[in-house]
């Protein structure tokens, strides 16, 4: 398998943040899938303080566990029969099923739209929608504001 090209060689700019895909599984790339944001990707490693009898100038920091931020997406109001609304309802209004954690991709893009990163989030559901507020002084789009939480992510490319 080649290697990507290096993203730094076409116009020596870091990329920029502002093109980006979310895939679900089995969403085909959908354009139910397109947001406006998303935040909350980043591992953070765990450490628990031991203390060392008779050493009082500092306190061991051991790893413990890896923990994983809500993943945070954003984008306008979708419309009633988007499969992740309804996915949605199912999980945070019903309430009656089992959840059906799904795997989904985020990627980022280069000018072309080929992917430069990736980062996969496997067992995810939703644990949080919100509309976000209303104002009669502001010409905006309403947003919804969906949290997932998952098992574990891999940053691929």
């Amino acid at each position: 398998m080649p290697d990507p090209p290096n993203i730094w060689e076409e116009g020596g700019y870091p990329p920029s943040s502002f093109y980006f895909k979310v895939v679900f599984e089995r969403s085909a790339g959908i354009a139910d899938v397109a947001f406006q944001e998303v935040s909350g990707i980043g591992p953070e490693l765990e450490t628990q303080e031991v203390v060392e009898g008779g050493e009082n100038t500092f306190v061991h920091q051991l790893p413990k566990v890896v923990k994983h931020p809500k993943l945070v997406l954003k984008r306008g109001i979708a419309k009633k029969n988007s499969d992740l609304v309804e996915w949605c309802r199912e999980v945070l209004e019903e309430f009656t099923l089992p959840i059906k954690p799904k795997a989904f991709q985020v990627r980022l893009l280069n000018e072309k739209g080929d992917p430069i990163r990736s980062w996969s989030f496997a067992n995810a559901y939703p644990v949080h929608w919100e509309i976000e507020s209303f104002n009669s002084t502001k010409s905006e789009v309403a947003i919804e504001k969906i949290e997932f939480r998952y098992s574990y992510a891999k940053r691929f490319i």
